[in-house]
């Protein structure tokens, strides 16, 4: 299914988006304050969606 190669990709991959994504917040916060003001909210439920996705596709491919 998976070769350890595509799995170390995929989580060096996840954590390099996610310090990218940090930092890009964190410049335009200063920016917007108007705009973020709810950011975690959805942040957490993109999370939520994307783990419930990725649970549900590993149980139903078991």
């Amino acid at each position: 299914m998976f070769t350890t190669g595509r799995i170390i990709f995929t989580i060096a991959f996840i954590i390099v988006f996610a310090i990218a994504m940090f930092f890009a917040y964190a410049k335009d916060k200063k920016h917007q304050k108007h705009y973020y003001k709810n950011i975690w909210k959805v942040a957490s439920i993109i999370i939520l969606i994307i783990a419930a996705f990725a649970t549900l596709t590993f149980w139903l491919h078991d």
